[in-house]
């Protein structure tokens, strides 16, 4: 089944370390020929929250947020990539997710988090999961974490242990599994 995945990746700061797991994951979801909109806050920058995209008339949102509805439209789930501030998630990733709801509706997320300590972000990983719940996205119930994050990948994005890939394997083949079957129940309605 063709699918299409919005990896949307959270962080703005001018170090991020957190960019290689989102240019692994992005590796890893082509590598199954799946398709990738890449959504770095970076490239797509939005304004704070004062309106939503649903508040605009068609075709008078600003320029990256109607990029970002035309992807997330298309998508057929959302991979999240975050990092963990003062345990919670990065105001750039909320801020993203809270201009946009109904293109998120009957489609999975799953949460990727990393850090530079041993606990890999999976405290922001939890706040997220509640916030994609209300978004109307629910997580899968895998999270991904990547611990240690600075000195995890080198240069190629090679994982340098033996626990990373079987665990992003196993990730993503739940994750996909979801998307595909919520894309074929989707393909006969939606309850709202």
């Amino acid at each position: 089944m063709d699918l299409t995945v919005s990896l949307i990746y959270g962080s703005v700061r001018s170090s991020r370390r957190g960019i290689k797991v989102a240019k692994y994951l992005d590796q890893k979801l082509k590598e199954r020929e799946i398709t990738v909109h890449f959504i770095d806050p970076l490239k797509y920058p939005l304004p704070l929250l004062d309106k939503m995209y649903n508040q605009y008339q068609e075709g008078e949102a600003p320029e990256n947020m109607e990029k970002l509805g035309r992807f997330f439209s298309k998508s057929d789930g959302f991979l999240l990539v975050t990092g963990e501030y003062n345990h919670s998630v990065p105001p750039a990733l909320k801020n993203m997710l809270d201009h946009f709801q109904k293109e998120y509706l009957f489609k999975p997320s799953a949460i990727a988090s990393y850090s530079k300590s041993s606990f890999g972000g999976v405290r922001a990983a939890v706040h997220l999961r509640v916030i994609l719940a209300e978004l109307g996205t629910p997580s899968i119930s895998s999270i991904l974490s990547f611990p240690e994050v600075g000195s995890l990948f080198d240069e190629n994005l090679e994982p340098q242990n033996d626990v990373t890939e079987p665990s992003t394997e196993r990730f993503l083949n739940e994750f996909i599994w979801y998307a595909e079957a919520l894309k074929s129940k989707r393909s006969g309605g939606v309850p709202f």
